[in-house]
């Protein structure tokens, strides 16, 4: 073939080759779309899925609280939440009464100021400090999990929620308290933070509460969440509750 020829045909070819690339990339970007609208579909029918399923549930649960009369949702909730995120949720199960009741004992129903609840659940220390003398309107809730502030809500329709991360109380609640807090009642998981971390949201919730007031956490270490010999705070601790699960001890702190 004639180097003119042979030149002309190669060109040919190469047109042809630039032809399928463009052909293939065409192709290739419908498959995607196609991909995507299949993905986005099927979350949408699995959404919708685990929807009606947890609402079988629930109402499988309220027949069986009926029947039986006693109350599981706040379990299983509490169960669920921990298994889908262990470490942002502090307990297994909810606060039993005994260790509710004496996080509450720390707090003087007749101080003035808010209440802060940091990480509450379904709301079990929440009750307590109802039940110790503190008016539902002055309670400020500080909670992360979406199912739990529509039960919060439902439960305490008078009380301040505030849905968010409570380690960044100071930002989420420095504008809104329009006093300093007469208290911090904690039910976060400390002990799976950095102590950098800790100390931080101890130094926080000091900023916003009146002086001397208590920070109240729960814990189910021996030891306590935030290092006692550091300075500029007083420490004390409750007997360890054995009667919750898993067995836990209350320590308060109060800056100096």
């Amino acid at each position: 073939m004639p180097l003119p020829a042979l030149q002309k045909f190669e060109r040919k070819i190469e047109r042809q080759l630039r032809l399928l690339e463009v052909g293939k990339i065409i192709i290739e970007r419908k498959i995607e779309r196609q991909f995507r609208l299949f993905e986005q579909r099927r979350d949408g029918l699995g959404k919708k899925l685990s929807a009606q399923i947890e609402k079988t549930i629930e109402q499988r649960i309220k027949q069986f609280e009926l029947k039986k009369g006693i109350r599981l949702d706040d379990e299983v909730r509490f169960i669920r939440s921990w298994i889908e995120r262990p470490l942002s949720t502090g307990a297994v199960t909810p606060s039993g009464k005994i260790l509710a009741r004496t996080m509450a004992r720390y707090v003087d129903p007749n101080s003035s100021g808010p209440v802060v609840e940091l990480g509450p659940g379904t709301g079990p220390v929440t009750e307590a400090l109802v039940e110790a003398g503190v008016d539902p309107s002055r309670l400020v809730l500080v909670e992360f999990n979406p199912t739990f502030c529509r039960l919060l809500r439902a439960r305490y329709p008078q009380a301040t929620l505030v849905q968010g991360d409570a380690y960044s109380m100071r930002r989420l609640l420095e504008s809104l308290l329009l006093q300093p807090a007469a208290a911090v009642v904690s039910g976060l998981p400390l002990m799976t933070k950095p102590i950098k971390m800790r100390l931080r949201l101890l130094r926080d919730a000091f900023e916003l509460m009146l002086p001397s007031a208590p920070f109240v956490q729960f814990t189910y270490s021996v030891a306590s969440p935030v290092p006692t010999r550091l300075k500029g705070f007083t420490a004390e601790a409750s007997e360890r509750i054995w009667m919750n699960l898993p067995p836990a001890r209350v320590w308060v702190y109060r800056k100096t």
